[in-house]
């Protein structure tokens, strides 16, 4: 992980690698952003024309390098872009700022150590800078041989930045250090997340990943119960257990309990957490398949967001459900017809064995409302359907009360996850009516993400306030990398989920 200094060291003093710098896209063409006023003067005041002949605009996310001038002790100056330059006096957003310091970070893998020359107006701005480097510099090369063969002349691959020193921080200021501390804790669960996501399958089936859990929840003081398949059994998780019928690998229910003295608010946050997903008996389509090992991604982000509020003292009681299963396709796998009798006591008809995260979401929802919290979150990787309706970049969230629903979303939206709130039309619930089965665990194929949601809210105990997050879109990156996200598992949700214990712990979710 890279390290975080604060720094009130002048740029040309500063032994590193490199000094980076933030360009805004102004209306005349690219100008120097606070922060880089050091490094302007180094240049007579005409870094903004040196870089505009070099071909920077200021576009979000656009990184130039060029020498240093004379007499610094970093050998190369790293323009990155910003956007366009904010009105007067208003500053530059967070998610501008972690956009930035992210790609900074990313295109100086390799190097030991970077001064941020980037605009800091306040102690927020260090922890959203820092944030954006954090999360910016991760890289996945735990299976790469080149990785392991420490960076050298044998190895192609890179390690990541080594240390990022702030400069304009205030070290000895306790706001300062306040926000390095909760980006730091952050942004290192949320990458022991993307970590999770990115591991193949054969080495993370359910028993890994709770042992995985156990191992962090000893280290963080957090109250763990784990229920393998004979728990699971005499427990009735009919849906949970029906889900990993098909496989060699037994399913598990993870149950991580953070809980503070001064606690006046408690959260359950509940991950689905299919370590892959063939589809089943009901078996995806060629081509479909070869990212499955992010269907535990919603688990992931319960996870590491549990540790997250552990590692930051919320006094907020946080629990969190890992409802973990692999789903193949084998002589014992559940059949499309099959009728499986829920933890709820509920019997649900299974007429495609690929909507499965909502079965074992159910088990592990009830489970939940048994605590009695005063809300609960589900996080999935739950619907194709979403996807069509929202990208590769937004997560849809619905709700059984509105306004929780928009204190949700606008805790991702100030998190820096874009997300977008969606209806459960009442029309919608007749399709998953069973004439077998109490429900039917598939409806109207139209509007499928927002079926699937009306499905889930049949097991959240009567009177729980209960937000669903399909995450299905962001959770992985197929494309390229932008701004602080890595190609592959990307710790989608995470921050809202931490910041929604934030604000309980506050008394300010409502």
């Amino acid at each position: 992980m890279t390290a975080l200094t604060l720094s009130t060291a002048a740029a040309p003093g500063l032994r590193a690698d490199a000094i980076v710098i933030g360009v805004a896209k102004g209306a005349n063409g690219p100008s120097v952003a606070p922060g880089a006023e050091a490094v302007d003067k180094a240049y007579d005041g005409r870094l903004a024309g040196v870089l505009e002949t070099l071909g920077a605009s200021g576009a979000e996310g656009e990184v130039t390098k060029l020498p240093a001038p004379s007499g610094f002790k970093a050998p190369v100056v790293v323009a990155v872009g910003l956007g366009a330059e904010p009105e007067k006096d208003a500053g530059f957003d967070a998610e501008t700022l972690r956009r930035a310091a992210g790609a900074a970070a990313r295109a100086l893998a390799g190097a030991k150590k970077a001064a941020f020359a980037l605009p800091l107006a306040e102690a927020a701005d260090a922890g959203f800078v820092a944030e954006g480097v954090l999360l910016g510099a991760y890289s996945f090369d735990a299976y790469k041989e080149s990785a392991k063969e420490a960076k050298g002349a044998k190895g192609n691959g890179k390690a990541p930045l080594g240390e990022a020193a702030l400069l304009g921080g205030k070290p000895r200021d306790k706001a300062y250090k306040a926000a390095l501390d909760r980006a730091a804790a952050v942004a290192e669960e949320l990458n022991r997340a993307r970590d999770l996501v990115n591991t193949p399958p054969n080495d993370l089936d359910p028993e890994a990943f709770a042992a995985v859990a156990q191992a962090a929840a000893k280290e963080h003081g957090i109250k763990v119960q784990v229920l393998d398949e004979k728990a699971l059994t005499k427990g009735g998780y009919g849906g949970i257990l029906g889900v990993g019928a098909g496989s060699a690998s037994g399913p598990r229910l993870v149950k991580l309990s953070y809980t503070s003295s001064k606690a006046k608010k408690s959260l359950a946050f509940v991950g689905k957490g299919i370590t892959y997903d063939s589809g089943g008996i009901s078996l995806k389509p060629a081509g479909h398949n070869e990212t499955m090992k992010c269907d535990m991604a919603g688990a992931a982000a319960v996870f590491a967001a549990v540790v997250a509020a552990a590692r930051l003292g919320l006094e907020v009681n946080v629990t969190g459900w890992l409802a973990l299963a692999e789903n193949m396709p084998s002589g014992s796998a559940t059949r499309p017809g099959d009728v499986l009798r829920m933890y709820s006591g509920k019997t649900v008809e299974v007429l495609n064995t690929d909507a499965e995260g909502r079965l074992v979401l159910a088990d592990a929802l009830w489970a939940a409302s048994q605590d009695k919290p005063d809300a609960i979150i589900d996080v999935a990787t739950l619907t194709g359907a979403m996807m069509l309706a929202l990208g590769s970049r937004t997560y849809g969230i619905m709700a059984n009360d509105d306004a929780f629903r928009s204190a949700v979303h606008e805790a991702a939206e100030e998190s820096g996850e874009p997300a977008w709130p969606m209806p459960m039309p009442e029309h919608l619930r007749k399709g998953i009516d069973s004439p077998t089965a109490d429900i039917a665990n598939m409806g109207e194929r139209m509007g499928g993400g927002l079926v699937a949601g009306l499905f889930l809210r049949e097991f959240v105990g009567e009177g729980i306030t209960w937000a669903h997050l399909d995450i299905a879109g962001p959770a992985f990156n197929e494309g390229g990398p932008f701004g602080y996200t890595p190609k592959g598992g990307t710790g989608t949700a995470v921050r809202t989920l931490v910041r929604v214990a934030e604000l309980a712990a506050a008394g300010e979710l409502g």
